[in-house]
């Protein structure tokens, strides 16, 4: 599947931590389709992360970590990640 035709689904977890961290959906879905770059997860071979800048949040760098290998993406959780320096 193209990130262009992203079709999504959330897990209950990413449900939770997206509201408890008040990240936008919008947000979560520019940094899956324009990603900044992209990695595999290091302990789960059908885990993606995608990074994305948050100008909405002073240019902070969202990661996505989500699923890709199955229709629709499942996306895991979210989250601004401190590490990312410029």
């Amino acid at each position: 599947m193209d990130p262009a035709d992203l079709d999504h689904e959330l897990t209950a977890h990413a449900r939770r931590v997206i509201d408890e961290r008040q990240i936008d959906i919008a947000w979560l879905e520019r940094a899956i389709r324009y990603p900044e770059p992209t990695a595999a997860d290091r302990g789960d071979p059908t885990l993606r992360h995608a990074i994305g800048r948050v100008p909405e949040r002073a240019g902070r760098y969202l990661r996505v970590v989500y699923n890709a290998k199955v229709t629709p993406w499942r996306i895991v959780t979210a989250f601004f990640d401190r590490r990312i320096q410029e």
